[in-house]
């Protein structure tokens, strides 16, 4: 693949934002998912509630969604996204995943361009909001296995992992 082929590049390989003035506008939905794996007593701690800096999946769930809103503020040639959905799950792995918590994100918009960077966003801002909150017991947790799961709208159509 050459620069020329990239589309946050022009034809002399400078980067650049991308020109969506032109594509129509229409419904973009982005679902992306990761995993933060730690010590049983870590997660035992996170779901009784008793984590010192307090609810430690709500307060991620909330970090997520501001980190999809704030997605063009983090990554340089993202466009600012009027979002109408950031829906954000947080779940206990299953045992034969490992001990963990999984993150969902799922974020919708009406727009010219996607939603993916801000879903993949979401679940990176979300996960390392867990991993801040109980830190003082574990620091040796493992954010993992972050992907974009599906993809729909625009242009380019369907993207389902």
């Amino acid at each position: 693949m050459t620069t020329s082929t990239l589309t946050h590049f022009d034809a002399q390989g400078q980067a650049h934002m991308v020109d969506v003035g032109a594509k129509a506008a229409t419904h973009r939905v982005a679902v992306a998912q990761g995993d933060i794996l730690m010590q049983a007593a870590t997660l035992d701690l996170i779901l009784s509630g008793t984590a010192k800096k307090g609810d430690v999946l709500g307060i991620a769930r909330i970090a997520g969604i501001q980190g999809a809103k704030k997605t063009s503020d983090l990554i340089p040639l993202c466009h600012p996204l009027a979002l109408t959905r950031v829906k954000l799950d947080l779940e206990t792995l299953s045992p034969e995943l490992g001990i963990g918590v999984r993150c969902t994100a799922q974020v919708e918009t009406h727009g010219q361009t996607g939603v993916e960077m801000e879903a993949l966003t979401a679940v990176q801002i979300a996960l390392l909001t867990v991993y801040d909150m109980v830190k003082a017991v574990d620091r040796g947790m493992t954010i993992s296995q972050v992907k974009l799961m599906e993809k729909h709208g625009g242009k380019s159509g369907s993207f389902v992992a």
